[in-house]
């Protein structure tokens, strides 16, 4: 079970690692955090990122559990309502996902890694969690999904270490 600040407090940080980050990439012309306007809520994207001649789509995942090894991807964010998971529909051209601690960075590249990852997804463990909502609360379901298999498997995912 998880509550609602306890995620809002990964992915703030998520947000503020990775695009001070960003910033100091040379290659980088600009950053913008877009997480909160409805048209790219709409398409799961939470950053742009610009660079010369191009204006990519990212969406962050921020993620605690480094030691377990896995990747969460969801599946459902919402299965009482029937909603899909963000990794299913986000429109991004990268998924950063991000583990605070250790500040370690996979850039996954998408839609190459969904794809991958349908192909695939049943030799994956489901699991879920809980978040209470007021009196009520909401499932969360995805598939736990070994890094060194999406390493070895999807091309173009970049590692990233930040420094402390």
């Amino acid at each position: 079970m998880y509550s609602m600040d306890d995620g809002m407090s990964i992915a703030r940080q998520a947000s503020r690692d990775i695009e001070a980050w960003l910033n100091g990439i040379p290659e980088t012309l600009g950053v913008e955090n877009v997480e909160d306007e409805p048209e790219y809520q709409k398409m799961d994207v939470d950053l742009l990122w610009h660079l010369e001649g191009a204006c990519l789509k990212v969406e962050i995942k921020g993620d605690r559990h480094h030691k377990t090894g896995n990747f969460f991807f969801e599946t459902h964010s919402n299965r009482e309502r029937g909603t899909p998971g963000c990794f299913l529909y986000t429109e991004a051209d990268w998924l950063f996902y991000y583990f605070v601690t250790p500040r370690t960075l996979y850039q996954l590249p998408m839609p190459e890694t969904r794809h991958w990852f349908l192909k695939h997804q049943q030799q994956f463990r489901e699991r879920s969690t809980r978040t209470p909502v007021g009196r009520s609360f909401y499932t969360t379901v995805g598939r736990l999904v070994p890094i060194r298999q999406v390493l070895a498997e999807v091309p173009r995912v970049v590692r990233v270490q930040f420094g402390t």
